[in-house]
């Protein structure tokens, strides 16, 4: 059997919720291994709904293992919260079902000051911290979980931080943040997050040896990743399978099927370029039926085309075995449909997203026209209940995209799901 990574294969908000809780049934551990809480998830579990950001979305199954891994950017606050949160809907959340990695990186109240003052209307960032953190974490000044038992530890690498990140807050006419304060916030917070904390990748390690199956839980999508995305306008961590590994301490051959979450066509939230946004009645029509909002921020996404041309590079950049394709249904009753299949830049045709910020602003999308359907594709269950011109599209895109479908989602109920091939047969 084979353990599973799943990613998103476009700019985030594929679905992936969904199809983690539907795999999370089969695995016997969840990790998440990047990213902080500006991503979201929302599960559709009979008439509950329940939306995560920090945690991994197997926390809503009894009987499965949890886990934080160090890839992650952790405020502590906020995972308390959403703890709380999800206890008040009735799931048990202890340490023996919830493991944080002890040398997860810490976000704190100073981090969301430096990103609001700094970045948020730059980059279109959520201001929560994740970017700041993530860059202590690089210049190695971040305060880490393991650091909250070490007092002497914990005073001296607050001065540090604070004596980097205050003078920016001075620099951008911001308040600055008390030392004392930030102390007391921490040893506050402490007790309430030290008893989940634990050496992750030993327990990972003993249970893969096992033969338990691990369920690798990805954040935003492959076009955020911040060596490979649409780069400045990304996330700060590396969101391809590939990280899988090192933010959770198991190392490359744990990696199995790689999963990419794709969505039958394409949203973005924030700023920065999409070759196939519809800035127009398409795209509105589009983020009505989606009910694109953001699960996190409320934001609303924008809205355009399937581009074969960015999942196909995500395909390749990410390591991605068969993608799980998302939210057909919305594209019920349209008489047809733009499929992006190439680029053109200053004239030229190009068969990849290029690098440059300029150069992917310039780009321009070459589209071919698909019939569409009329029939609606809601909750099927086999191909025999999808619409021929439905399953024409889906093939079109295999061809496009140089990967199969796997699994196939048609609605946000977990069992209206088609599945080609399980991912955890390998």
């Amino acid at each position: 059997m084979s353990n599973v990574v799943v990613v998103g294969s476009q700019w985030g908000d594929e679905g992936k919720g969904k199809v983690v809780d539907w795999l999370s049934n089969r695995a016997d551990v969840v990790v998440r291994f990047q990213g902080g809480h500006n991503a979201g998830h929302t599960l559709v579990i009979g008439n509950k709904v329940f939306k995560l950001s920090l945690l991994p979305s197997g926390v809503v199954r009894p009987g499965k293992l949890s886990v934080i891994g160090n890839g992650v950017v952790v405020d502590p606050w906020a995972l308390i919260d959403e703890i709380e949160a999800i206890r008040s809907q009735g799931v048990e959340i202890t340490p023996e079902t919830l493991l944080i990695a002890e040398n997860v990186p810490l976000i704190l109240p100073v981090h969301g000051a430096v990103d609001r003052a700094r970045e948020a209307k730059r980059l279109g960032t959520t201001g929560r911290g994740i970017g700041p953190a993530y860059g202590d974490k690089i210049a190695r000044r971040a305060i880490r979980l393991c650091d909250l038992n070490e007092p002497d530890v914990l005073s001296r690498k607050v001065d540090a931080l604070l004596a980097h990140h205050n003078a920016l807050l001075r620099g951008l006419d911001a308040e600055e943040i008390d030392r004392d304060w930030l102390l007391q916030q921490i040893s506050d917070v402490a007790p309430k997050i030290m008893p989940f904390a634990g050496v992750a990748w030993q327990r990972l390690d003993a249970l893969r040896n096992q033969g338990k199956r691990i369920l690798f839980e990805g954040a935003q999508g492959a076009m955020l990743d911040v060596d490979h995305g649409t780069y400045p306008y990304v996330t700060s961590s590396n969101t391809v399978a590939g990280n899988a590994a090192a933010g959770s301490g198991l190392g490359p051959g744990s990696i199995g099927y790689v999963l990419g979450i794709t969505k039958a066509y394409t949203t973005r939230v924030g700023a920065g370029p999409f070759p196939t946004e519809q800035d127009n009645d398409i795209g509105e029509q589009l983020g009505e039926r989606g009910r694109e909002f953001g699960t996190v921020t409320g934001r609303r996404r924008r809205c355009g085309w399937f581009d074969a041309v960015m999942v196909r590079q995500a395909i390749k950049t990410g390591g991605i075995t068969g993608i799980a394709l998302t939210k057909l249904d919305v594209l019920d009753g349209f008489e047809s449909l733009d499929v992006c299949v190439g680029y053109e830049l200053d004239g030229q045709p190009v068969d990849h997203l290029p690098a440059g910020e300029g150069a992917q602003a310039r780009i321009k999308p070459v589209y071919e026209t698909l019939d569409g359907w009329s029939d609606s594709t809601m909750g099927a269950r086999s191909w025999a209940e999808l619409p021929a011109t439905a399953i024409k599209y889906i093939r079109r895109i295999e061809e496009l995209i140089e990967a199969p479908v796997a699994l196939l989602s048609t609605s946000p109920e977990r069992e209206d799901t088609i599945l080609v091939t399980d991912p955890f047969a390998g």
